[in-house]
């Protein structure tokens, strides 16, 4: 799976310069004058959540991978793994991170177990404070909208959905937006006082 993963990126690699234009095309023939703008955003939208879900799982895993190797903890590649697996479903990796750090306490001295314990706290949190950054960096919607959209599109269809959720979510937002922002500028015709006069017809009786 994960060869086939890296060919597939491969073939969208070489030509994605074609690819942009077909994209571009598309979008332009949907939306019109904000096909480009809504094209753009989508590229920013992906990127955010790469970098926002997938990303921050991922520093996590390696963050929790060196701790579980210097503690000389068994089966730390497969631990790390299913703490970037929770961190991509939005699960609380202190499912694996809480068990590790008691078992840390059996196994090491007192100082070491304590410094592993408030590694594992901090690797637990880091997100709290990455992921609102990388989510809303570059992209014009609410971090909340692009998260709803991505953990709602997972769920839905996978990890495929992470991406395709936010996407629809952030175009529908901004769509919405200026929706309202047109209808807004509409000013109602103020009705004439006394009535049209008509045409040729004196001011004087």
């Amino acid at each position: 799976t994960f060869l086939f993963s890296v060919a597939v990126a491969a073939v969208h690699l070489a030509t994605a310069a074609s690819g942009k234009e077909m994209t571009l095309a598309v979008f332009r023939r949907l939306a019109g004058a904000r096909g480009e703008e809504l094209a753009e955003l989508a590229k920013q939208t992906v990127r955010s959540v790469t970098n926002g879900i997938l990303g921050v799982a991922v520093l996590q895993g390696l963050l929790a991978g060196f701790g579980f190797m210097a503690m000389g903890i068994k089966g730390a590649g497969i631990l790390a793994m299913l703490v970037v697996l929770l961190a991509v479903v939005q699960l609380p990796i202190g499912l694996v991170l809480l068990p590790v750090s008691i078992y840390g306490f059996y196994v090491a001295s007192l100082p070491a177990a304590i410094a592993f314990l408030l590694w594992n706290i901090a690797i637990g949190t880091i997100d709290n404070l990455l992921k609102p950054i990388l989510l809303a960096r570059g992209v014009n919607a609410p971090m909340v909208v692009i998260f709803v959209g991505a953990i709602g599109g997972l769920i839905t269809h996978g990890l495929v959905g992470l991406f395709v959720g936010a996407v629809v979510l952030v175009l529908s937002y901004n769509l919405f937006i200026a929706w309202l922002e047109e209808t807004s500028h509409e000013e109602p015709a103020e009705p004439q006082e006394g009535g049209a006069r008509p045409p040729g017809a004196s001011g004087s009786s």
